[in-house]
């Protein structure tokens, strides 16, 4: 058993300590536990925010001299820093389910077998892909397990969650890309920033930058595309942004060359803002080593919910061994729903809840020491002991 000077012993020893000063946390004793939906806010992203609006308010127009390159220059230091590729791999543009969209269709034309996830991806994930299926007449194929979706994918298009949004299981990239013809997309989401990532064998992938990259809510998402297959791909989403001589204004489409082919639209410069200085926070610290107090963090609190938990009817949900588990834990409770409110409103600790039973517990590295792992443990187990959550009869509500 893991006692509170033992946490507090190793927020000590731990080289990331220094960060969780670098974000924004009005009111200490609340435990944030939610960085796997919606990271903090950091310092440096608010002077990245306000540095660019007043670099707006000074230049106007003028200032797309330096903005114009910030989804590639970004994508670069995002492909080096966080995913395991190469410059000229990665775009920074639109949303997770936009640029699935994009890239599943121009995987599609690669492929000709069907397009294949599994039931437990990410909702946006499937309803995307069962779109384009759809649109472009193929068999969209929804199993129950990676296993059998890798097993379906054949010469086809597939579609997987590096971290699994409810379990926290971490899939092996090199090894599952291998394993089958398909051509295969990686959702990153819950594992950029989190976790390590390897993306060197990798075909095709998408992520979101509000989670572990704490670049704030709505913050433009990013894509991958191999260097080698990105001028056979082409993007069913023709903007001028993705045009070769863009401000030539001529008639008729031509894809850029690389990674700019999947660009679009006009780009958001603030958004981007808050992802240079989000990334810039990553390469300091360095994501070996906020991966590593991730499994620390995680590990600490199986640990006290096998002790205290158990016997209050929770059950783990996330994988016992930290090498292929995520940065959060998920906990199994037939009133997980009423339990998480009760923790919110009473606790002072910020779960999240996944239906049916699932109650989330996201510990992101950068600013969770262990004594808040600890605490918020001991908060949960002493609501539930007391039944504290029993008088919650509000329904779910659309937001945790």
């Amino acid at each position: 058993m893991i006692d509170r000077p033992e946490a507090e012993a190793l927020d000590l020893s731990d080289p990331l300590a220094s960060f969780r000063d670098r974000f924004v946390i009005p009111d200490p004793g609340r435990i944030y536990l939610d960085g796997n939906s919606l990271g903090r806010l950091s310092i440096d992203v608010q002077r990245g925010i306000r540095n660019v609006v007043d670099d707006w308010g000074r230049r106007a127009v003028e200032g797309w001299h330096d903005w114009i390159e910030l989804p590639t220059r970004l994508g670069d230091r995002l492909a080096t820093t966080v995913l395991g590729a190469q410059p000229g791999e990665v775009l920074v543009a639109d949303s997770v389910t936009v640029n699935l969209y994009k890239l599943a269709h121009a995987a599609a034309d690669l492929r000709p077998g069907p397009i294949v996830t599994d039931a437990a991806n990410f909702p946006t994930d499937r309803y995307a892909l069962e779109g384009v299926a759809r649109a472009r007449g193929r068999q969209y194929i929804e199993v129950d397990s990676v296993e059998e979706a890798v097993a379906a994918a054949r010469d086809g298009v597939l579609c997987l969650s590096h971290v699994d949004y409810r379990s926290a299981a971490l899939r092996d990239i090199v090894a599952l890309t291998a394993s089958t013809d398909a051509l295969v997309i990686w959702d990153l989401s819950h594992s950029a920033g989190g976790v390590e990532v390897d993306l060197s064998v990798a075909d095709l992938a998408v992520g979101c930058t509000y989670k572990y990259l704490n670049a704030g809510p709505g913050a433009p998402a990013f894509l991958y595309v191999r260097r080698e297959i990105q001028d056979q791909l082409r993007s069913p989403i023709q903007g001028w942004f993705g045009r070769r001589e863009q401000f030539a204004m001529g008639a008729g489409y031509e894809a850029a060359d690389g990674i700019e082919r999947f660009a679009a639209g006009t780009p958001s410069v603030i958004g981007l803002a808050a992802i240079d200085a989000s990334v810039g926070l990553l390469e300091e610290a360095g994501v070996a080593r906020i991966a590593a107090k991730g499994r620390s963090l995680t590990e600490l609190a199986i640990t006290l919910a096998d002790e205290w938990l158990a016997p209050l009817g929770f059950e783990i949900g996330s994988p016992r061994d930290a090498s292929v588990r995520g940065a959060h834990v998920a906990l199994h409770h037939a009133d997980a729903w009423q339990i998480a409110r009760a923790l919110i409103e009473r606790g002072n600790v910020v779960p999240d809840f996944r239906p049916p039973d699932i109650l989330r517990l996201g510990f992101s590295p950068l600013y969770t020491r262990h004594v808040d792992a600890w605490d918020a443990l001991d908060r949960l187990r002493g609501i539930v002991e007391r039944g504290e959550h029993r008088s919650i009869a509000a329904p779910p509500m659309r937001v945790t």
